[in-house]
């Protein structure tokens, strides 16, 4: 069993590295059994590890064809955080590298929320909602103001 997650910054952290990483266990590691993601690729939600670990495995996997290292930023953190629960806001950029190159190939900035608990000294993602500002002529998602 991996070793827990003892702070909300450690939780973006791991976010981040895991990504970097494509690790999938990593990366689920933060996740709650019952969590509920709104995302914006594909689906309207998914609920549920099981659920979203299939999602990670395919994004993880499509990276790792394509040759794609993605480096992830979150800036504009914003934490409110009791005992047990917690709530982050903040802005998560996503620029893809081809693999042992530094040229960045495209990138893209989303918002974010999570709403994490605590579970035996352990920050766990409950929550999750991604998304773009939309274009309000032509129904698009706006990839490219920041």
């Amino acid at each position: 069993m991996s070793e827990g997650i003892g702070t909300i910054q450690g939780v973006l952290e791991n976010y981040k590295h895991a990504v970097n990483e494509r690790d999938n266990d990593k990366f689920l590691n933060a996740y709650s059994s019952d969590v509920h993601i709104y995302d914006c690729w594909g689906s309207w939600e998914c609920k549920g590890k099981n659920a979203w670990s299939e999602n990670v495995f395919n994004w993880f996997n499509g990276l790792r064809e394509d040759g794609d290292v993605l480096k992830v930023e979150i800036d504009e953190v914003v934490i409110e955080e009791s005992t047990s629960l917690a709530f982050v806001h903040c802005s998560v950029t996503f620029a893809a590298y081809k693999e042992g190159s530094d040229e960045k190939l495209r990138q893209m900035t989303n918002r974010f929320t999570f709403g994490l608990k605590r579970v035996n000294g352990s920050w766990l993602i409950t929550h999750e909602h991604s998304s773009l500002p939309i274009n309000m002529e032509d129904g698009k998602g706006m990839f490219h103001l920041r």
